[in-house]
């Protein structure tokens, strides 16, 4: 008899020769039986959950990837589907050795460097697109940036088709926080770094008048001063809403023709930043699309680019990874100063997933906690060395990989690495994050092909033809690479055609509000 789970396609592969798991890439039915691992499923099991491959005593380690992702809960069975109740999260030492995998770059030569075309600034920089910003400096002018950005409509910017668009970033702070000292310096870098963004050809600022985070103190913080390209507006000093909108949006009709003067060009692609995300995580995350990201990264950096990781709560579990690969021991500290702040600052008696437990949508992707969370997380990164570790929204100089400390949550994350310079988001999902970036377009990276098929209007790219079989890792790598190329050159990503990244501008809100 010929068994019905056999086929020219694995039903379940195994990551590593030292794990004592296999993960399934079908869902299959109690009894199945897997010849390739001599094993019998004792439960229905859905696609890319874990199965035990050989006996695993209680309180032994679970291995995925030769990782730890946690311990058995109680004596587990081979053949037994291992789901989030019996793979218990606990505390556990890991060795740093820091620098041990770091290796210098290979650059590609200069005949093979390759490029892109993007808008250049008159400070050297390079934008991936071409926006008007309309930032508030506080909530309490919230509608009127969004007013004057509302204003322009497609029909309206019809005569000024190298301009993108015109952008409104509002956020729910400026008031009622500290004064002084990181909370303030945060919001100030985080509005500074999109205020002059390499994406923004010109900036309008509007502000209250009475809220703590001044225009002129914002400016002062930050170095910047109004000039032809930079115009900002106070409420109160100008007659307030209506008035504010009106002259809003005469300033903006001023600068539109400049903009639009501003055509693309060639240029290295050492000018490209792509901040690295991922979101709504699946177990197929860690399989498909970031070990694929993580490729092109590989790429990009050899060509002068910069890839910037974050998300430090997502790392936790596998940071030993990455200061391996640091560059000094300096950096390496960085990373570590970063991580234990989370743990022992943050997260002391909270429920949040650094403590171990994930979202539900990740828990129903078959990821049992943070561990195996972060073990795919850190696969975007690739594999060169770490270059750089930055505070949220920090302007990033150095070239090559690199790690931004943010939280986990995907707009606020993606909001400190945009303002810190990125000029490409590339994001990864398993679920089907829907997600923009304005004024960065968000490439979306699907882990797997049922989700690429049913959400295809979000979706950019299909990782999930390595899970088929149709491509291998470093084919899909090379993949995302090319698509780095074309939607920094101009192409629309989804989210940009669907117009999203309008509200998701998010700054990081620490401290005290009262």
């Amino acid at each position: 008899m010929v068994d019905k789970q056999m086929s020219s396609k694995p039903k379940a592969i195994i990551l590593n020769k030292t794990d004592n798991i296999v993960i399934a890439l079908n869902n299959m039915n109690a009894g199945d039986y897997l010849k390739d691992h001599d094993l019998k499923i004792d439960a229905p099991i859905l696609s890319g959950q874990k199965i035990a491959n050989v006996d695993i005593p209680k309180d032994a380690p679970i291995y995925k990837y030769g990782t730890i992702i946690g311990f058995a809960d109680s004596d587990i069975c081979k053949g037994q589907v291992l789901i989030n109740s019996n793979i218990k999260f606990k505390e556990f030492s890991r060795e740093h050795d820091y620098c041990s995998k770091y290796k210098p770059t290979m650059f590609a030569n200069s005949s093979t460097q390759r490029t892109f075309m993007g808008f250049r600034r008159k400070d050297g920089r390079v934008g991936t697109r071409n926006f008007i910003a309309v930032v508030s400096t506080v909530n309490c002018s919230a509608t009127v940036v969004h007013e004057i950005a509302s204003y322009f409509t497609p029909e309206k910017l019809k005569d000024y088709p190298n301009v993108d668009g015109v952008a409104a970033f509002s956020h729910s702070t400026g008031c009622g926080m500290e004064l002084s000292g990181e909370p303030m310096n945060l919001l100030y870098r985080t509005l500074g770094g999109y205020i002059d963004h390499p994406n923004v050809a010109s900036s309008l600022v509007v502000g209250l008048g009475c809220e703590r985070c001044q225009v002129g103190g914002l400016f002062q913080y930050q170095g910047i001063v109004e000039n032809q390209n930079l115009k900002t507006l106070v409420m109160q000093e100008n007659g307030g809403t209506s008035a504010t909108i009106k002259a809003g949006i005469k300033c903006i009709e001023d600068m539109l023709k400049k903009a639009n003067d501003i055509k693309r060009e060639e240029v290295s692609l050492s000018n490209l930043t792509v901040g690295l995300q991922c979101g709504g995580s699946d177990s197929f995350s860690s399989l498909s699309a970031n070990p694929s990201l993580g490729k092109a990264v590989d790429i990009l950096v050899t060509h002068g680019g910069t890839a910037i990781l974050s998300e430090t709560p997502e790392i936790y579990g596998v940071e030993n990874s990455l200061t391996a690969r640091a560059v000094s021991v300096s950096v390496a500290d960085k990373l570590m100063n970063k991580v234990n702040w989370w743990k022992n600052v943050y997260s002391v008696g909270r429920d949040v997933q650094i403590n171990g437990t994930v979202s539900p949508g990740n828990q129903k992707g078959g990821l049992a906690n943070i561990l195996e969370k972060s073990l795919g997380s850190a696969m975007k990164g690739g594999s060169t060395g770490l270059m750089e570790v930055y505070n949220y929204a920090e302007k990033v100089t150095e070239k090559g990989f690199v790690f931004m400390d943010t939280p986990g949550f995907d707009p606020v994350s993606a909001t400190g690495q945009i303002a810190g310079g990125a000029n490409l988001i590339a994001f990864t999902t398993g679920r089907g994050s829907c997600f923009g970036a304005k004024p960065a377009p968000s490439i979306k990276l699907a882990t797997n092909s049922n989700l690429y098929n049913k959400m295809t209007e979000d979706m950019d790219i299909n990782c999930g033809l390595v899970i088929d079989g149709a491509k291998n890792i470093d084919e899909m790598g090379a993949e995302i690479f090319e698509e780095f190329i074309s939607f920094a050159s101009g192409k629309k990503t989804k989210s940009e055609i669907l117009n999203l990244g309008r509200h998701e501008f998010a700054p990081w809100q620490i401290g005290i509000t009262g």
